[in-house]
């Protein structure tokens, strides 16, 4: 009974070991199959199915450099073009042969150009043709992308310079507004200053009108009483009477010298 028990477990170690000898074989396998179906399906444009197929056959072996390229083609095909860029740098990292690098490259260079990242698909492009300089398809997607480079970085360019004209234009109008304000300032002021000028000539003018007046009264006086003025009083007269003439003349010579008040020029 106890050498029957020993060769039963002999015989199930020996079978466990043979089953698991032949799991990675069989996974490998099945792996393979799903791998195919993913390609007949991506031959036939059905790239959702096939990217499932390509997964399910990766998830049972992930050592498919190639399944890895094409799930990232069946993704870019379905213009998910951030989830292709990361499948496809995935993918260049575990490729060895400089072909399947530039092919990487390339198709990195197709999503970046996809998604107007003309920078980054211009250096990818370049990367390809680090791995296959006779690549025509290759050369011609890279002289694109850099004209689209060109052309974004003229129109960014065209763009700052229109910023900084209507800035510049903003402020000279802020700058006029300024002036023509401090202008009218200047302006109200000096037509205060010239309204209490002119209130001052007013009081002046009445002043000298009241003095002129009371000449003249005492002209009167003196012809209707004439020997009643004694000869210092004549002088006095005559005396004040020149005080008044030079005070006008003067009045009249600051009235001429003061002219016409000149108003700020504009400055458009």
């Amino acid at each position: 009974m106890k050498n029957f028990l020993i060769a039963v477990l002999c015989v199930s170690g020996i079978l466990y070991t043979q089953a698991q000898e032949k799991r990675p074989k069989q996974l490998e396998r099945e792996a393979r199959e799903d791998i195919r179906e993913g390609n007949r399906l991506y031959n036939e444009l059905k790239f959702e199915e096939a990217e499932v197929a390509y997964k399910k056959g990766l998830s049972k072996n992930p050592n498919y450099p190639n399944a890895s390229y094409n799930l990232g083609n069946t993704i870019y095909q379905q213009d998910r073009n951030k989830e292709a860029i990361g499948q496809f740098e995935l993918v260049e990292k575990t490729f060895t042969e400089k072909m399947s690098k530039a092919e990487a490259y390339h198709n990195m260079g197709n999503s970046f150009m996809k998604e107007k990242q003309w920078a980054k698909a211009v250096d990818a492009f370049k990367n390809s043709m680090r791995n296959n300089s006779k690549d025509d398809e290759t050369r011609y997607n890279l002289a694109l992308a850099q004209e689209m480079l060109k052309n974004e970085q003229d129109q960014n360019k065209d763009n700052k310079d229109d910023k900084n004209n209507k800035d510049d234009k903003k402020d000279k109008k802020d700058n006029k507004k300024e002036q023509d304000k401090e202008g009218g300032d200047e302006e109200k002021k000096e037509d205060k200053n010239d309204e209490k000028d002119k209130g001052k000539d007013k009081q002046d003018d009445k002043s000298d009108q009241k003095k002129n007046q009371d000449e003249k009264k005492d002209n009167k006086d003196q012809k209707q009483r004439p020997n009643q003025l004694t000869p210092e009083q004549m002088k006095q007269l005559l005396e004040a009477m020149n005080n008044e003439e030079n005070k006008t003349q003067k009045k009249l010579n600051e009235q001429k010298a003061k002219g016409k008040k000149i108003k700020r020029a504009k400055d458009w």
